[in-house]
């Protein structure tokens, strides 16, 4: 059985769209998701399943709009690639030091998207990045901001490729990558 992680967007950011994740736990488990576990409250889910990518997506999606109200976008990603995804950070530690030596804050973030995005659309997205940079690979995004996330144009620009993504800190995606290798581990344990 596969570990999965879903990253829902836009959950409890700003007072909108809340879900309390005892109750999104909750959710999921009854929808025949296994070992369900949360990661603080903005919609980050770790859970095994032996369904395919699209299918799940559906009916999470489904499914938070039945038990909550709320249509949502969810991507997801297997702890597989969420692993590859953290080995392959394009950026050396000097660009990031130099990133977050220009400000105080995060810096470093990835958009994850469902399905890779349109030559075209990046190209017009380099044209947003002034100081802040970026790499594609595949279906990912990375970010390394110089500025605060509210106020990077790039990062604005992420949600103008035209396909659904959201966009998570660098230590969200290393503490989501450890919880899945110790889910892992838990399994191997186990059995």
């Amino acid at each position: 059985m596969a570990i999965h992680i879903a990253f829902l967007r836009g959950i409890n950011v700003g007072g909108k769209n809340k879900i309390k994740m005892a109750d999104l736990r909750e959710s999921l488990e009854k929808l025949g998701l296994s070992e369900v576990q949360t990661y603080i409250q903005s919609g980050n889910v770790l859970f095994g399943s032996e369904e395919d990518e699209a299918t799940l997506r559906q009916r999470i999606e489904r499914e938070i709009e039945r038990a909550f109200g709320l249509a949502v976008h969810v991507v997801i990603r297997t702890s597989a690639e969420l692993k590859q995804l953290v080995a392959n950070l394009p950026f050396s530690d000097k660009q990031i030091a130099e990133a977050e030596a220009a400000a105080e804050g995060e810096r470093l973030y990835v958009s994850m998207l469902r399905r890779e995005p349109d030559a075209e659309r990046v190209e017009r997205l380099k044209a947003a990045a002034f100081d802040d940079q970026f790499r594609v690979a595949g279906r990912d995004i990375y970010l390394l901001l110089r500025q605060s996330i509210r106020h990077s144009k790039l990062a604005a620009r992420v949600e103008k490729l035209g396909v659904p993504a959201t966009t998570r800190n660098w230590n969200t995606i290393q503490k989501l990558s450890a919880m899945a290798d110790e889910m892992e581990e838990d399994r191997t344990a186990r059995n």
